[in-house]
């Protein structure tokens, strides 16, 4: 099976280099060169791990792993050659799965990114939440009609990036800032008709109701949560 594997780096020379270096040992590679770039790829293709540079001209040092990590629990190798320690831990404590030093050699590089697959593959099955009618699947990023018909609902990638966020936290409210800044980005707090108009999309799909929503649930002028039960309405 042909891994997917999205990098992240502002260096062009690393990024020709990591590219043909990974490509050469059957991975398929997407390539960015910012933040923005990166979170963008990586909710339209979901990779099967994902090796970022922690000096992005974009993004703080953890933007991008706490962005991914918001919906996402793809391995994560994070970057770095001027990173002081306490940027190292920072990078580990947002969900990054391990850290390399530049310069570093490429044969260490392969043997990390092996590594952190070979953790992914012994972590089980997928994991499958029931929303109402649905089975989304968090490890596929899919989401399947119960109905016996197995109809698949195309979600937008901000869609899936929120339909995922709320289901990491099950009964838990998520605030609107929170949902913003992982999805969105910093510099997008006052944007909350994007959560409304993604909301409103995603009762649509999933809801039986969409007029009168059981899973997922406004709480005004706060934010929203995930209602497995569905019987927890207000």
């Amino acid at each position: 099976m042909t891994r997917h594997v999205l990098v992240v780096d502002h260096e062009p020379q690393l990024l020709r280099a990591l590219d043909v270096s990974l490509t050469a040992q059957s991975y398929a590679v997407v390539t960015a060169s910012d933040g923005a770039s990166a979170l963008r790829l990586a909710s339209s293709k979901p990779p099967d791990a994902v090796i970022v540079d922690l000096d992005l001209p974009d993004a703080d040092s953890t933007d991008v792993i706490t962005g991914l990590r918001s919906w996402s629990s793809v391995p994560v190798i994070a970057l770095s050659e001027h990173a002081a320690p306490a940027d190292v831990v920072g990078a580990l404590d947002a969900g990054a799965d391990d850290y390399v030093a530049k310069p570093f050699a490429m044969e260490e590089l392969l043997a990390r990114l092996r590594a952190v697959l070979r953790r992914t593959d012994r972590g089980g099955g997928p994991r499958t939440v029931t929303v109402g009618d649905y089975a989304v699947d968090l490890t596929a990023c899919t989401v399947v009609s119960d109905s016996g018909r197995g109809e698949t609902v195309h979600l937008t990638p901000k869609e899936w990036q929120l339909l995922a966020t709320l289901l990491r936290y099950p009964g838990r409210l998520v605030t609107g800032h929170q949902l913003l800044r992982d999805i969105w980005g910093p510099g997008h707090d006052e944007h909350s008709n994007y959560l409304r108009i993604n909301i409103s999309g995603l009762r649509h799909k999933l809801e039986p109701d969409p007029a009168h929503p059981r899973y997922l649930i406004t709480e005004p002028r706060v934010g929203y949560r995930f209602e497995p039960s569905g019987d927890k309405a207000r």
